[in-house]
């Protein structure tokens, strides 16, 4: 725009920033003396495919445990139960029409129950579903918060922390 332009300046639009809380988990399963865990693929919205801990959002009154065995369940397959709490990842997104602030509660999980399958998952998000080894699983997550979390159930199971 030159000085000469009878318009005015146009500010950017602020979209609006919204809190969002989802809990989720690493379910382990040991088999033969190993652990491995339960992680899901999905696209993001760029198309691209994501291997990623299964996480969602509360519903209802549940709590954070509740939450994340529900999800766990529904794309994975794997029915859990809450060992201990592994810690939250916050971050930052947007969409067309607001900035999300995210925080999600990760807990470890035991698989109890079930067969690992993506049938289950109401929003469709998971294209897969696969077990992958404990020690082998950071090779496999997309992203690195997440590779954190998998790191500190590992050191849970192995008595570090």
């Amino acid at each position: 725009m030159t000085s000469s332009d009878p318009r005015p300046t146009r500010l950017p639009r602020r979209l609006p920033a919204v809190e969002e809380t989802s809990a989720g988990g690493v379910v382990i399963d040991v088999q033969g003396g190993a652990a491995r865990i339960a992680v899901i693929a999905r696209r993001n919205r760029a198309g691209r495919v994501e291997w990623c801990l299964p996480k969602g959002h509360i519903e209802n009154n549940e709590t954070l445990e509740e939450t994340a065995v529900r999800e766990v369940a529904e794309e994975t397959g794997i029915v859990g139960r809450v060992l201990a709490s592994l810690g939250t990842i916050e971050y930052w997104f947007s969409t067309s029409d607001k900035v999300v602030h995210k925080v999600v509660h990760h807990y470890l999980l035991e698989a109890t129950g079930g067969e690992l399958s993506i049938a289950g998952d109401p929003d469709a998000e998971a294209i897969d579903v696969a077990w992958f080894p404990l020690p082998d699983v950071h090779s496999h997550l997309t992203f690195p918060n997440e590779r954190r979390i998998a790191q500190m159930a590992w050191e849970r199971l192995a008595g570090v922390t």
